[in-house]
């Protein structure tokens, strides 16, 4: 059965396609408050074909460019590329020189240092035995973690760089920063 189409001012038309089920009772064709939500179904044409098999599940979208694409327009950055410095503001920045260990974090978005742990700083030259031993490392990462928990930050990221390993005096730095109260996404 075909509803009809409603004239508005402008050309537009839009008809939906109702179907009942055959087995409604005689006496209840009367009016159309007596027809059950599960023997109506909507059609709308060729919309329906996109949503066939997928169950109205949204699926995520890909982020991944392709060659031809990338070629076309070489400075375009991917969806993460764009949303990554919102969902993960603060990141952590470690650098190990030859005499010292530098430790920053931070705002990806507005490039502002949150917090700041060297050991060249004035007071931890003059305490510790080695600037860049193990020790070291430890005493970077508490300060870090409480300079950063001043700041209201409790939640910052870290990306390795490439063919960087976790290891050594960079995996003490970030354990200890972890278990000073510093969760890592």
């Amino acid at each position: 059965m075909a509803a009809s189409c409603v004239s508005t001012s402008s050309s537009f038309c839009l008809q939906p396609q109702f179907s009942i089920n055959r087995s409604l009772k005689p006496n209840s064709l009367s009016s159309c408050s007596s027809i059950q939500p599960s023997n109506l179904s909507i059609n709308l044409g060729s919309s329906n074909r996109n949503l066939k098999n997928q169950g109205f599940v949204v699926q995520a979208a890909w982020t991944r460019r392709s060659r031809s694409e990338a070629e076309k327009r070489p400075n375009k950055k991917s969806w993460k590329q764009r949303t990554d410095m919102y969902m993960r503001p603060f990141q952590l920045n470690v650098f190990f020189s030859k005499r010292f260990i530098h430790a920053k974090v931070m705002h990806r978005g507005t490039s502002k240092v949150i917090s700041v742990a060297t050991t060249n700083a004035k007071d931890l030259r003059n305490t510790l035995p080695s600037l860049i031993d193990n020790e070291a490392c430890r005493v970077i990462g508490r300060l870090i973690a409480e300079r950063s928990k001043e700041a209201d930050v409790y939640v910052v990221a870290y990306e390795p760089n490439k063919n960087e390993r976790i290891e050594g005096r960079l995996a003490i730095v970030l354990d200890t920063i972890k278990d000073n109260g510093i969760i890592f996404v």
